[in-house]
């Protein structure tokens, strides 16, 4: 899976511990215990492999911001509307109701 230079920072470092995406067909495979290799883009020059702990699944992504403190993101001392105006750059409202659990 591909993650931005920021990103891959912060679970390199982690600081991020929690990954978000669509619970698309690609993600629905995923299963505890299972590797994610996740490739810094776009220069496709370093790679991550992290074990998956545990899965969540929600409804919105405010439901999951209110559920999981923002730090476990990286992202301490940002708003929910700094949340979402953040996951919204890289998922649609569409994709969001598309792929509800």
């Amino acid at each position: 899976m591909g993650l931005y230079e920021e990103p891959f920072r912060l679970i390199k470092t982690g600081e991020n511990t929690v990954e978000v995406r669509l619970n698309d067909e690609k993600r629905r495979k995923i299963k505890i215990g299972d590797t994610i290799e996740f490739i810094k883009v776009p220069e496709e020059n370093e790679v991550l492999k992290i074990e998956v702990l545990e899965l969540r699944n929600y409804d919105t992504f405010k439901e999951l911001y209110e559920d999981i403190p923002f730090k476990d993101f990286g992202c301490e001392g940002w708003t929910m509307e700094e949340m979402l105006e953040a996951t919204y750059k890289i998922y649609s409202p569409e994709q969001e109701k598309q792929w509800v659990h």
